[in-house]
């Protein structure tokens, strides 16, 4: 099968014309996240089948790959995917850069059309916020407020807002009530920066809490940069969930208001069958609910981030997304947004209790390979036997390797094996970038040999070292620099990062703009 080319004026068309389409920009997540097209997914060739065997699992969907000039790593990756069963591949011609040659605009950073879309929503909502100070004099006067941080459990503990209490945004419609028992009660919700702050915030407006609802400006970021102290290490245990009638009658306000379909098992099979579109199934619930009885083939998307990040879990523009839950709540109140955001989304009538499924990707990560036990890692790393290629990503390798490994990442795998007639042991703690490697190192005339960490961690038998300029910055394209530092002192860095927020309405141009429509 020929993999075919497009220019950059006919993919700004085909991204604006209502028709399935998946972007993948190819390149690794640092490069990706400099500078990249709108609607853009991130899919690093480093990770490239098992991702998206995912992000699309339709193999007719209409599918174009970039990288920075159209003619490097882009072309890898359409052959690959291609051998994985893709029928309509396409490079765009120039990459990133032909496309800004074509007079579009580059954007940096990550999850672009959700958070833009936090910041249309503020706008067009008029979202009350209170500023850091604002809410320092709530505590000082002792005011009746709490503080919900709209972020997962993980991001919470890492830093959170002083007296806060976890309540991810596509809980709160089915825990608010544990939360808040007093209708005066005033409700600030945080996130790190912006986006879910103002989600969360409008998300109990929509609902019709009755409380005074506020979104915190510039969340953690903004607190810290007006050097009020931070909590760190914090474990969040989420409330108990509370649905009432009241709940419930508001959650049936949005499936009207938002003209949101409920559909049977039977229509979902109807559309499972329908080989001209994709279909997803998430999960909204979160992670713990999902693996007790997570229906088979759903993708867990726990709803805040559902919405703050759906291109992770999305790859296919203008899919059928069908979301479920245990009861309809969550599920009805992130489908409002996704509905907004210009997403064919519904949610399954019967959720947790519905009999429906979809194919599981079937991913060999092995291929074939037997695992080495750590005795023999030993002997290798002591006899320098072998090539030790670790393939995890470039900080983690600076945190801790053994000696005698290399760093390695799939587009620059082959150049360093070229050199080599050893054996060649491969270091890794994803099943996604041992997947990679080994399609790419396939074929190859060497004997390979696999060690898998465990929980990401080398075992204590192990002697490593740490480097802080190994990799070098430029040889690091799996991690983006771009204000990396913002939760970690570095008060420039979120500066610059709520700069970047604020300014994104900005840099988009009428087309990208009629992506959304809010309510």
């Amino acid at each position: 099968m020929s993999i075919q080319s497009v220019d950059a004026k006919t993919l700004k068309q085909w991204l604006h014309d209502r028709s399935e389409i998946a972007l993948f920009d190819v390149r690794e997540h640092g490069q990706y996240g400099e500078s990249h097209l709108f609607l853009a997914t991130s899919v690093p060739y480093s990770r490239l089948e098992y991702d998206a065997a995912r992000l699309a699992p339709r193999k007719s969907v209409r599918l174009v790959v970039y990288d920075d000039s159209g003619s490097g790593v882009s072309i890898r990756a359409a052959k690959a995917l291609v051998k994985q069963g893709y029928q309509h591949i396409f490079v765009l011609s120039g990459g990133s850069q032909g496309w800004k040659a074509a007079g579009f605009n580059l954007f940096a950073g990550v999850n672009l059309p959700s958070k833009t879309f936090g910041e249309l929503v503020e706008h067009q909502c008029h979202t009350p916020r209170v500023s850091a100070h604002d809410l320092v004099k709530m505590m000082d006067e002792k005011d009746d407020f709490i503080v919900l941080d709209g972020r997962p459990q993980s991001e919470f503990k890492k830093m959170s807002i002083p007296g806060a209490q976890c309540c991810p945004n596509g809980e709160l419609a089915y825990r608010i009530k544990s939360h808040v028992k007093n209708i005066d009660t005033k409700i600030i919700i945080n996130c790190a920066g912006r986006t879910r702050s103002i989600i969360g915030a409008q998300t109990l407006i929509n609902l019709g809490i009755k409380n005074p609802v506020y979104a915190l400006e510039n969340g953690t970021q903004g607190w810290y940069i007006n050097d009020y102290v931070l909590e760190h290490g914090k474990v969040a245990q989420y409330a108990a969930p509370k649905v009432d009638d009241e709940v419930l009658l508001a959650s049936k306000a949005l499936l009207n208001k938002f003209d949101i379909s409920l559909i049977s098992d039977e229509q979902f099979c109807a559309w499972e069958k329908d080989e001209n579109r994709s279909l997803y199934l998430c999960d909204v619930r979160t992670a713990e609910e999902f693996l007790l009885n997570g229906l088979p083939g759903a993708q867990n998307t726990p709803g805040g981030q559902m919405i703050q990040a759906t291109d992770q879990f999305v790859g296919v523009r203008n899919a059928r997304i069908v979301l479920y839950d245990s009861d309809g709540v969550r599920a009805i109140t992130v489908a409002s947004w996704l509905k907004q955001m210009g997403h064919d989304v519904a949610v399954l009538r019967d959720g947790i209790r519905s009999k429906v499924s979809l194919p599981r990707p079937q991913i060999d990560h092995r291929l074939g390979l037997a695992p080495i036990s750590i005795a023999e890692l030993q002997e290798i790393v002591r006899s320098n036997a072998a090539m030790i290629l670790d393939i995890r990503g470039s900080m983690q390798y600076r945190n801790a390797h053994v000696s005698n490994s290399i760093w390695a990442i799939r587009p620059r795998l082959k150049e360093l094996i070229d050199t080599t007639d050893r054996p060649i042991v491969i270091l890794s703690d994803d099943s996604a970038l041992t997947y990679g490697a080994l399609l790419e190192l396939e074929g190859c005339d060497l004997n390979i040999r696999l060690y898998e960490l465990e929980l990401s961690q080398f075992p204590k038998e192990l002697e490593t070292v740490s480097s802080q300029s190994l990799p070098p910055d430029s040889d690091c394209i799996d991690f983006l620099f771009f204000v990396h530092d913002r939760h970690d002192g570095n008060k420039d860095a979120a500066r610059r990062y709520l700069e970047w927020e604020t300014g994104l309405i900005a840099q988009l141009d009428e087309d990208e703009i009629n992506l959304y429509s809010i309510q």
